[in-house]
């Protein structure tokens, strides 16, 4: 009785502009309200913390819907006017603190998504590298057999022998699609058109029986380096001795 007392003492009737309160019963959503008999299907549970806040979330959409008439009907703005200029509640610094820790924990993201794509494509070579071997044992294996059927006179067939040699020829080559060259390239043609092919070089100058038996270019001077007024001595223009050549270096 003395808290009933007490608030008809300070109540004041005052008109709903100055109060601005709404008071709705359980909402289960934005457009439609449930008076407040409802049902126990209905009820929200106040241990479900997602269903606890939900309902708090629709109370308030709710109540704004239900307000926003009014205002408009009272001629009260409720929209900020586009000069409408407010100081903002938390200072430069904090919200550079804010940008900088937003930005850290975005590059931190970044980075663990690079590196699950590293694992993944690691895994996914490992993988193939695993089938690669699997297939190469599996092939190795067919041959063995097939040779111990060869040599126990099993089979008569030798058809293993060219599978193996195409196979390493394939490998080598690259697979199927690596392209067969035929002849010369466009730009060994465009020399060959361009400076000859200058003919054979590998064993041109090899002996042949004629030019062994021809010996009228020998000159005997030459050949011991005994020239027209040289006396038998050595040739001037001779290459000194590896211990002058190195004499030599040393000087210079």
């Amino acid at each position: 009785e003395g808290l009933k007392q007490c608030l008809a003492e300070f109540r004041q009737q005052l008109a709903w502009v100055e109060r601005l309160d709404v008071t709705l019963g359980q909402v289960t959503n934005v457009v439609e309200s449930v008076s407040q008999n409802t049902t126990d299907k209905d009820a929200v549970d106040p241990e479900n913390d997602f269903q606890r806040e939900m309902s708090f979330y629709r109370q308030a959409q709710a109540a704004v819907l239900e307000a926003l008439p009014r205002l408009r009907k009272l001629k009260v703005p409720t929209r900020r006017p586009d000069d409408y200029f407010a100081e903002m509640a938390k200072s430069d610094q904090q919200m550079q603190k804010i940008r900088q820790k937003l930005k850290s924990k975005q590059e931190a993201m970044e980075k663990s998504e690079k590196a699950k794509q590293l694992r993944a494509m690691r895994k996914y070579g490992k993988k193939v590298q695993i089938e690669i071997l699997q297939r190469r044992q599996k092939e190795k294996k067919n041959m063995l057999n097939a040779v111990k059927k060869y040599q126990k006179g099993l089979s008569d067939k030798l058809d293993f022998l060219d599978e193996e040699q195409t196979s390493s020829k394939g490998n080598k080559k690259g697979g199927a699609n690596q392209r067969t060259k035929k002849g010369p390239n466009a730009k060994r043609r465009y020399k060959n058109q361009k400076f000859g092919f200058g003919g054979k070089k590998k064993g041109s100058k090899w002996n042949t029986k004629d030019s062994f038996n021809d010996v009228s270019s020998f000159k005997s001077k030459v050949a011991h380096n005994k020239g027209p007024g040289k006396g038998g001595k050595k040739a001037i223009n001779k290459r000194p001795g590896k211990r002058a050549r190195q004499k030599m270096k040393s000087r210079a």
